[in-house]
């Protein structure tokens, strides 16, 4: 068996999430810096182990003011922790293209473990002859359970930031 090594191609990735705002408005956002590494056998994609970081520093919703605040000791307090990190512990194939990553996740200094759903393209090679893999993620998890826990109740009722996240992720990965 010959051990295959992808890193990630950032020109053709993005990391995002969307919340719910004010309880029925989505906001979107990104990570901007961010790496991945995989490992597997073959290039077969249920072999593989998945190393992830983003720079929370790097968060992006296009707003400032509310970048800063996520940024602040209120959410993901950047200044005691720099970085979230995913590492796969599984990925099962559920059917042709669709597989299931199961891995630890860690915001702050709370690891969950966490599955996603994710499409794999196969391989592919560019224009130029690099190997390549497409890999579209899903996944949802509740902020709470990171010690993201900032919240402000409305005047009508509810709170202005939901607990669901919803995480998305478009990833080119090419093979070293």
């Amino acid at each position: 068996m010959a051990k295959s090594t992808w890193a990630i191609d950032p020109t053709h990735s993005e990391i995002g999430f969307k919340v719910k705002h004010m309880m029925f408005t989505n906001v979107s956002g990104k990570f901007n810096l961010f790496d991945a590494a995989i490992e597997n056998e073959d290039d077969a994609f249920e072999t593989s182990v998945i190393n992830f970081g983003a720079e929370v520093n790097s968060i992006n919703t296009g707003n400032d003011d509310r970048d800063n605040h996520l940024r602040s000791a209120d959410f993901f307090d950047v200044e005691n922790f720099s970085k979230l990190t995913f590492k796969s512990t599984s990925v099962t194939k559920v059917n042709e293209g669709l597989y299931q990553i199961s891995g630890d996740l860690t915001i702050k200094d709370v690891t969950k473990n966490i599955t996603l759903e994710t499409e794999y393209s196969g391989l592919m090679k560019d224009p130029w002859g690099n190997t390549k893999i497409g890999l579209s993620v899903s996944g949802k998890i509740n902020r709470k359970e990171f010690g993201l826990t900032w919240n402000a109740a409305l005047e009508t009722g509810g709170v202005l930031v939901g607990e669901e996240i919803k995480l998305n992720a478009e990833i080119q990965m090419i093979k070293q």
